[in-house]
C-alpha cells in the first residue's frame, strides 16, 4: 500500500505497520517527482510493505526519524524501528531495498 502523509505523523504510521519504506522528498525535487510513480508500482507489487511518501520540508518531525541530508532519501523501518536508509534516484536500488525489507 502507498500513502502520502498529509500531516506530520510518520511515527504513528510506523507504529501501525511492521515493514515500512519511506520516501522523503520535496515538491521542488525533480528526482522525487520522477520516482513517486515507480514507488507506487513497487507498493502494488509488495503488499507486505507499507510505502509512505513524506515531504521532508513540510513535516520536520517525520524527517527527524531518519538522517535526511539529500533527496530523495528512502528509509527502512521494521517494527517501528529505523533499520537503514539509502539516497538514490535509481529504480533498481529501490527493488534492492524492497528485497532487504522483505527479508526482515
Amino acid at each position: 500500500m502507498f500513502v502520502e502523509l498529509t500531516e506530520d505523523n510518520l511515527s504513528e504510521v510506523l507504529n501501525q505497520n511492521s515493514k515500512v519504506l519511506v520516501q522523503f522528498g520535496a515538491g521542488w525535487c525533480g528526482n522525487c517527482r520522477l520516482l513517486k510513480p515507480k514507488v507506487k508500482r513497487l507498493a502494488e507489487a509488495n503488499p507486505e510493505i507499507q510505502f509512505v511518501y513524506a515531504d521532508a520540508e513540510k513535516f520536520p518531525e517525520s524527517r527527524k526519524l531518519a538522517e535526511v541530508t539529500n533527496l530523495p532519501t528512502f528509509a527502512i523501518y521494521n517494527q517501528g524501528q529505523f533499520v537503514n536508509q539509502v539516497v538514490t534516484s535509481k529504480e533498481e536500488h529501490l527493488k534492492e531495498i524492497c528485497n532487504e525489507i522483505a527479508s526482515l
